[in-house]
């Protein structure tokens, strides 16, 4: 069993080709019996093949031996994978067929002239040093294209040890990618994964009978007595974990060979590059690394800080990065602050950056200190087919599809934590994970730091989540009831969206069986429904609530004159500009913090009487009052270049679509609303100069901006602007069309050449 049983084989086998060779009366000189792939690594499983070589020099000519040589161990009943080649034709074909080339790598002499065979083995190696660099894009393609035939070794319902993503394949590729010498290859861990699997091999082989690979549902309990776990949910997280690690390094392993391969190649002594990107946080050839500089000790957000700036820019988070923080970050206060909050719902709206990210978490056991809930569905296989991840994975892509929707809602944080736990529940005993998981959750989210009221909303969706699919594809849609089952749950239409978005991301998540055309279109109908109902509940909006503040009396004496206050805030700055109303002054303030890229978190705008008010809240620390005050009135002057915002662009520059995986701006007229205003709504990623290119595209079009409520939740920016025209009106319907029209281009133009100038 084990390592000794596959060197127990392999030395029997290895007995037998040299009685075989020795019987066939070959040439000793010039003439080698090699063994490769797994027979070459000596690490026959209980059926497999034999696979051997019987090279030859060229001046050696090829006689009745070479036939004569496979006869014993056929009659042995060996099986047996054989060729004939000179030494030169190997070396060709392994230049020719990559294949070939793997399995040459782990050549090993068996009989006959061990010098040729050691010829063979440097010829090989020379020959795949030279070449790796051409050759890695085609197999990282093989690679890719296998794992999508069979799927993900820690996930898929029937693993393949040898051919899934994670499994003995994976290893070997490794193993060649570390000989071509291109990109250091965690090596201890790698061989204790590999010789694990080939221990959960042995006995799948032994179980089965027959030479496979593939896992089958009736063996686990069979692995579990075989490999002495405890049973066969034991079992499965065993050989699952082997893969999704074996996985993790084969990913970390290839993002390293593609940044080696973007590179040029170098000119003298290389030294590390970092580029800094925050405070003790850099990057150095494509991952995410503390600097000198950084105090783990000090800063409580920082794991999360280096993780979502990872998340977000695709990069990698170094492994030693993350083990390092795991091990001297402090343990955040509870509640989260603020902060680290929002630094959280920015990791988990990262879209695909975040499963890397979140692998690496895991897997160097940083997870645990953000979320212990976690180990208790970690590798938990789904009770049902349909899913094609195990739980704690599905959590993880139903954050990735949620990332998609969160123009829809105007809570993505709310959104994000609720994908992240839904499925918590599961890991208690019972038949109602819905149930079970709704007080973990709310646990969850009062613990990073959301109010009341909203750690008991994300504990409502959690509850729910599978309400609106159950009574669409259950229920009659005509009958009342139905629509009114589901406002029984939700109590407004904010949260009926939040649901719906929950509801679409977890059944992406989950399989294509699971979100078909039909469906969707079933749950659509069913939420057209209930946000019916929902609408004859609700009450008018309220007008939106002025902001007390005291109007300083040299601002009354000299409106003209900008009026700026500055205050440090635990968390931040507050801002106060007060000045002359007029169509513009929200742009120019909101340049004025622009231009030296200060994240507006929040702000609010009114008037009173003839002025215009604003406070803006301002993550970090902003220039005093008195420098704000001149930069304000440059740029009211239009002496100043700071009137135009990073953000904003020529007109001349076309509007694009969004990158890959991210939302477009939702820009839209709220109808009814208010009387004494229009209302648009803007819901865009959060980046310095989206207020400012808003407002002015809005002082372009000449309209007022009676107040202005902007938000940041996570990721998002979620602002509300109430405009009318100078005359006091609201804004007819081709006004309000070109508004929304020339704001959503406006924010798109941004993103656009934002994403140009990132390296």
């Amino acid at each position: 069993m084990g390592a000794e049983g596959r060197t127990r084989r392999t030395s029997e086998a290895d007995a037998a080709c040299v009685s075989a060779f020795a019987a066939a009366d070959c040439p000793t000189t010039g003439v080698a019996l090699v063994a490769v792939g797994g027979y070459g690594r000596r690490e026959l499983a209980p059926y497999s093949d034999l696979d051997l070589l019987l090279v030859h020099d060229e001046d050696v000519p090829v006689g009745e031996w070479a036939a004569r040589l496979w006869y014993p161990l056929w009659d042995a009943g060996r099986p047996v994978d054989h060729a004939v080649r000179s030494l030169t034709g190997v070396v060709e074909q392994a230049g020719a067929d990559l294949r070939v080339a793997m399995g040459l790598l782990d050549v090993r002499p068996v009989a006959g002239d061990a010098e040729l065979a050691l010829r063979l083995r440097s010829a090989v190696l020379t020959r795949w040093r030279r070449d790796a660099r051409a050759r890695l894009g085609e197999l990282h393609a093989l690679a890719e294209a296998r794992a999508r035939r069979s799927g993900e070794l820690a996930h898929v319902a029937v693993p393949d040890l040898k051919d899934s993503a994670g499994g003995l394949r994976d290893a070997t590729v490794l193993k060649a990618l570390a000989a071509a010498w291109l990109v250091d290859v965690p090596h201890t861990d790698l061989e204790r994964c590999r010789q694990a699997l080939l221990d959960v091999r042995d006995v799948v082989q032994d179980a089965a009978g027959r030479a496979t690979d593939r896992v089958v549902p009736e063996l686990w309990p069979t692995l579990a007595d075989g490999l002495g776990l405890p049973d066969a949910l034991a079992a499965q997280q065993h050989v699952r974990g082997l893969g999704r690690r074996l996985a993790h390094v084969s990913r970390l392993v290839w993002r390293r060979a593609e940044a080696v391969l973007r590179r040029p190649a170098p000119v003298g002594p290389r030294r590390p590059v970092l580029r800094p990107i925050g405070e003790g946080v850099a990057i150095h050839e494509e991952e995410v690394v503390l600097t000198a500089a950084a105090r783990p000790g000090r800063d409580p957000a920082l794991l999360l800080r280096c993780a979502a700036e990872a998340a977000e820019r695709g990069l990698v988070l170094a492994p030693h990065t993350a083990a390092r923080l795991a091990r001297e970050v402090p343990y955040l206060p509870e509640p989260w602050p603020p902060s680290a909050r929002d630094l959280l719902v920015r990791l988990l709206a990262a879209g695909p950056g975040l499963l890397a990210v979140w692998e690496t978490l895991e897997e160097t056991g940083a997870l645990a200190r953000l979320l212990p809930e976690w180990e208790a569905v970690r590798l938990l296989p789904h009770a049902t087919p349909l899913h094609r991840y195990t739980v704690d994975r599905h959590l993880v892509e139903t954050c990735v599809e949620a990332a998609r929707l969160l123009r829809r809602v105007a809570r993505p944080d709310v959104l994000l934590l609720a994908a992240l736990l839904h499925d918590l529940g599961k890991a208690v005993p019972g038949d109602d994970h819905s149930r079970a998981g709704e007080p973990v959750a709310r646990a969850v989210a009062t613990r990073v730091g959301l109010a009341a009221a909203d750690a008991e909303l994300v504990g409502t969706l959690v509850r729910h989540h599978l309400l609106l699919a159950r009574l669409a594809t259950t229920r009659d849609l005509d009958d009342p009831d139905t629509a009114e089952a589901v406002t029984a749950c939700v109590s407004n239409g904010e949260q009926l969206a939040l649901l719906a978005a929950l509801t679409e991301a977890d059944a992406r998540a989950t399989g294509e069986q699971a979100w078909s055309r039909w469906r969707a279109g079933l749950v659509d109908e069913l939420v057209s429904r209930a946000a019916a109902v929902l609408s004859q509940r609700t009450a008018p909006p309220a007008p939106p609530e002025r902001c007390p503040l005291a109007i300083p009396e040299a601002v009354r004496r000299d409106p003209d004159h900008p009026w700026v206050a500055v205050e440090q805030c635990e968390d931040g700055s507050e801002v106060v500009v007060i000045a002359r109303d007029r169509v513009g002054l929200l742009a120019d303030a909101a340049a004025m913090l622009a231009v030296r890229s200060a994240p507006v978190r929040a702000a609010r705008a009114w008037t009173v009487d003839d002025l215009g008010v604003s406070v803006w809240q301002v993550a970090g620390t902003v220039a005093d009052a008195a420098v704000l005050r001149q930069r304000l009135e440059a740029i009211v002057a239009g002496e100043s270049r700071m009137a135009m915002p990073p953000a904003a662009a020529p007109a001349a520059a076309p509007a694009a679509a969004p990158a890959a995986g991210r939302p477009g701006p939702l820009v839209v007229v709220r109808p009814g609303a208010s009387r004494r205003a229009t209302v648009l709504e803007v819901r865009a990623d959060d980046r310095p100069g989206t207020v400012a290119t808003v407002c002015r595209v809005l002082a372009a079009l000449g309209l007022q901006v009676v107040s202005a409520h902007v938000d940041t939740v996570g990721p998002q920016a979620v602002d509300v602007f109430y405009v009318r025209e100078p005359s006091g009106s609201p804004l007819e319907g081709a006004r309000a069309e070109a508004a929304e029209r020339e704001v959503r281009t406006a924010l798109l133009r941004a993103a656009t050449l934002e994403g140009r100038s990132t390296p």
